[in-house]
């Protein structure tokens, strides 16, 4: 188990772009979900949806859960979800833009 833990530490090194990007968009949704639902903004996605009602439900959500599997995961198997969440983090802008203007 120990050397499972070491070898993720030596690759976390490989892919570190695609490991930042990964959990900074998670962070960026976080803070654009919540800014938005302080605005009077509602959860758009189901499955989240339960969660913002919770903050610890939502920090293991979009903080402890994304830096596990950028820990665990190469950096080329997490390109889906960064392009997924650009998607979701330029809608989220979208709407803001949106609301305000």
């Amino acid at each position: 188990m120990l050397a499972k833990l070491m070898a993720s530490a030596v690759t976390f090194k490989k892919g570190t772009f695609e490991k930042l990007t990964f959990v900074f968009l998670n962070l960026l949704d976080m803070v654009l979900t919540v800014f938005a639902l302080s605005q009077g903004a509602y959860e758009l996605n189901p499955l989240m949806r339960a969660v913002v009602n919770s903050p610890f439900q939502l920090y293991i959500t979009k903080i402890a859960i994304p830096l596990l599997l950028a820990w665990l995961l190469p950096g080329k198997l997490l390109w889906p979800s960064i392009v997924l969440l650009t998607f979701v983090a330029g809608w989220n802008i979208r709407e803001l833009l949106i609301f305000y203007f």
